[in-house]
């Protein structure tokens, strides 16, 4: 009896250690390998490429400040230890300004919820508890120096000051929240790119530059400075031909990239979310730009093709159900196509204009609405590629990745009838199925 017992007692006692073993290498890889699966539709749990290259590379020490009150440091715990598993240079300090007023007055809080990321060098504020707002300030707090970004007004461009669909208002507000400043300037009073203009954006002009408005873009970026010129399809209506810049044409071509007077039309899947006259992006080539491109979608509305030569670079180009029309008939049948010429076309193209370190860098694209409001807001890749040209042009490449994306709007519509339908089960159906349910046991065993 005693031999029994005391073999019962080894066996609880190995049981015991084999269990304490398990939860202590389980504790361990929790610790040391922590590993998370993100099954949502957006990847709404997984950090960025932006995210990832930005905080990775931090060479030193980054200071987060959460201000908020202590019982509420818990639903922002998820999202900043995320950034913190990424470098040991994040550092996250939670202060609760009713006991840290010291801390809320030297580091320029001013609301609970303000999230300030100091540099130790710059300070900047996130607006939000969003990977978005954190990464943009993070980035603004570690750059140094002013970058301004010139929108040319005054021949029909588009405006950064139009909220419309065809505006660039989102263009610019993207911009801001990327640490460039940005301002209109006007080639026509003064033909003279202001000294303060990192990058010129030439936005599609209605009508062509003038002359001494050319010449003053050439002088420019002959002089080290950065273009991104974008032209619109060349339509010919009763009354005016449209997207006919021969001035700006000329230009361009003398940085290698010839515009065809065509408009291209895609009948690909792809393309009909936005219609026929908006051909999707179908390669991207192996530039600092477009690298980190390949299978997210882009779209250009109203777009050309364009030929590309040294010293410029094709970007991407349409795909192969792509066609170029000159002079089509409006509205275009698909018995028109057969006097176009099938794609792939180039529509986007990049050169270095100098060498060394002071030559000027250029982005042609043909088409000026691929940064417009209707398209920078859509779940497209519009955005990533036009930051893209904007961190190329300014030597930024080690910033070139794919950005946060935008929380999706996943609420569920629910038509009248619907919530008719939603009410009776729940408040009528479901409490009868459970009465009618427990008087048949009741029966039967009665």
């Amino acid at each position: 009896m005693a031999s029994r017992q005391a073999k019962q007692g080894a066996q609880a006692g190995v049981y015991v250690i084999v269990v304490i073993a398990i939860l202590g290498v389980g504790n361990w890889l929790a610790k040391d390998y922590n590993k998370t699966l993100d099954v949502t539709a957006n990847k709404r749990f997984t950090l960025s490429d932006q995210t990832k290259k930005v905080v990775g590379n931090l060479k030193k020490e980054i200071n987060v400040y959460y201000f908020e009150k202590t019982d509420r440091y818990e639903q922002a715990r998820d999202m900043f230890d995320r950034y913190r598993n990424l470098s040991s240079n994040f550092k996250v300090n939670y202060v609760d300004p009713d006991k840290r007023p010291d801390v809320a007055r030297i580091e320029g809080m001013r609301n609970f919820g303000d999230i300030i990321i100091d540099s130790g060098v710059k300070k900047e504020t996130a607006k939000a508890l969003t990977e978005e707002e954190l990464t943009g300030a993070l980035i603004r707090a570690l750059k140094t120096g002013t970058r301004t970004v010139c929108f040319v007004e005054g021949s029909g461009e588009h405006r950064v000051s139009d909220t419309a669909r065809e505006g660039y208002s989102t263009f610019k507000d993207a911009l801001e929240k990327n640490n460039y400043k940005t301002q209109t300037i006007s080639l026509i009073e003064k033909p003279e790119v202001p000294k303060a203009c990192n990058i010129v954006i030439v936005g599609g002009p209605k009508r062509d530059y003038l002359q001494p408005a050319a010449d003053a873009l050439k002088t420019y970026v002959a002089g080290g400075g950065n273009a991104v010129v974008n032209f619109d399809a060349v339509l010919y209506l009763p009354d005016q031909k449209m997207g006919d810049t021969p001035n700006l044409s000329a230009l361009v071509a003398e940085w290698g990239v010839t515009m065809k007077g065509d408009v291209l039309i895609d009948l690909g899947s792809a393309s009909r979310l936005f219609g026929q006259l908006s051909p999707v992006i179908g390669s991207y080539e192996s530039h600092p730009i477009t690298r980190v491109m390949a299978d997210n979608a882009s779209v250009l509305p109203l777009a050309r093709s364009l030929e590309v030569k040294a010293p410029a670079e094709k970007l991407f180009s349409t795909s192969e159900g792509s066609y170029s029309l000159t002079n089509p008939k409006l509205p275009m049948k698909e018995a028109d196509l057969d006097k176009g010429a099938k794609g792939p076309f180039a529509v986007g193209a990049a050169a270095k204009i100098g060498s060394g370190n002071t030559a000027g860098r250029v982005v042609v694209v043909g088409s000026s609405n691929w940064t417009a409001n209707f398209i920078m807001a859509a779940p497209i890749a519009n955005r990533d590629l036009a930051l893209n040209v904007m961190n190329w042009l300014t030597s930024d490449e080690e910033l070139i990745s794919i950005r946060p994306k935008e929380p999706e709007d996943r609420r569920l519509s629910v038509t009248g009838g619907g919530l008719r339908a939603l009410f009776f089960f729940s408040i009528i159906g479901l409490p009868l199925f459970v009465i009618l349910t427990g008087v048949s046991v009741w029966w039967r065993r009665r």
